[in-house]
């Protein structure tokens, strides 16, 4: 079952102005429930654009917009709703922090949809605690925290209104090695427990291998590819054409071919890639 739908839309800025530029280029594209698709593009090819008009922050140019089948700019449509529905967190989401504790924060989402304070409490104690948000830290300022901290209080928040969509925009960016894990690794233990439909924006390949099932490349404003991670990583020669970057160990795996060791065209982890060099080396191919 589709939860998203795109039917060929189009984006333009400053339409009628000197400054006119398509960001979107008559995309047609859709999305499985309970899919983890990872989006990636090199910069200005639309991807962000594109997830914009999920919950429609922007409205296409042309084209159609439909979240769990229903067209999201259609009169009978109320787009508040559709906003409860398709959650995004931006890129530095911790910037949106503004309560005076992390409890409140989390609560905000919630509050805003009208729910009961009974209801809103189970939630902002099930979304903290999805995201490793310790009962203790409920209290204090968010802006005491740390920096992974703030970001996974701010994924909190979006959770705690329990999208069927969440539509994440570089969540991991500016943090360290160890934020970075603690952020990602969490997202993806929701979206196993929950089934939650989640689409990961994000420009380190390595994420994208790691977590997505699904990859959608974006090219100067169109549809490159959308296909499980496998059949678009075998694809390396085209993507690094684009001018996309690929997995390091990929990138060590088209060396080694280039010396005539050749470990197949769908390496994107160090575990395939082990596997493979011990198949190699079993059959006396390498000394």
């Amino acid at each position: 079952m589709n939860i998203i739908e795109l039917k060929n839309i189009t984006y333009k800025y400053s339409v009628g102005t000197p400054f006119e530029a398509v960001a979107v280029d008559n995309v047609t594209l859709t999305v499985e429930k309970g899919e983890f698709c990872g989006i990636i593009g090199h910069t200005g090819s639309g991807k962000s654009t594109l997830i914009q008009h999920l919950n429609g922050l922007v409205k296409p140019t042309l084209g159609e917009v439909y979240i769990d089948g229903q067209n999201i700019w259609s009169k009978d449509t109320d787009i508040r709703e559709i906003r409860f529905k398709a959650g995004l967190v931006f890129q530095y989401s911790e910037h949106q922090l503004f309560e005076e504790s992390v409890y409140k924060d989390i609560a905000y989402g919630p509050k805003n949809m009208g729910l009961s304070e009974e209801e809103t409490d189970k939630r902002v104690h099930y979304a903290a605690q999805s995201m490793g948000i310790g009962d203790e830290l409920l209290e204090r300022s968010p802006f005491d925290l740390s920096g992974g901290q703030k970001r996974r209080v701010a994924l909190a928040g979006v959770i705690a209104m329990e999208p069927e969509i969440l539509i994440l925009d570089e969540p991991a960016a500016g943090l360290d090695p160890i934020g970075r894990e603690s952020v990602l690794s969490r997202i993806s233990d929701y979206h196993k427990k929950n089934g939650t439909t989640i689409l990961l924006v994000s420009h380190s390949m390595e994420d994208i291998v790691k977590y997505a099932e699904k990859v959608l490349v974006m090219n100067k404003g169109k549809v490159f590819c959308h296909a499980p991670t496998d059949e678009v990583f075998a694809r390396q020669d085209e993507i690094v054409g684009i001018g996309l970057d690929v997995p390091q160990i990929t990138k060590v795996t088209m060396k080694l071919k280039e010396k005539g060791i050749d470990l197949g065209s769908d390496i994107y982890t160090v575990e395939r890639a082990k596997e493979r060099i011990l198949q190699y080396k079993a059959k006396g191919s390498i000394c």
